[in-house]
């Protein structure tokens, strides 16, 4: 396993399409900035068989430090969520919707 950059990604896709490096760049970059604003004005992004990426917002709760054993509050706050599409559930987890929806 390895990590794949931004950089990685340009170049791939660059040598694929035979787009100019610079170009790519730009519209990847767009691309990221269009879903990160999207997702501060609180939408839902799906991308059909790909998956969907959506803010939830977090509960404020009571956690406690394992060195310590203090109790602290964690204060509400919103994360991102992504849920597996169709398509990329089947890739990489291997498994096809009517698998997973088998009842007993």
């Amino acid at each position: 396993m390895s990590t794949i950059t931004k950089k990685d990604f340009v170049d791939r896709i660059a040598e694929k399409t035979g787009q100019k490096r610079n170009d790519v760049k730009e519209t990847l970059q767009l691309f990221l900035d269009e879903m990160i604003d999207e997702l501060a004005h609180g939408n839902r992004l799906e991308f059909r068989d790909f998956g969907v990426f959506e803010v939830r917002e977090r509960a404020a709760r009571i956690a406690q430090n394992p060195k310590t054993l203090e109790q602290v509050l964690v204060p509400a706050r919103k994360a991102v969520r992504f849920k597996i599409g169709r398509l990329m559930r089947e890739r990489i987890v291997g498994e096809s919707l009517s698998e997973t929806s088998a009842s007993f």
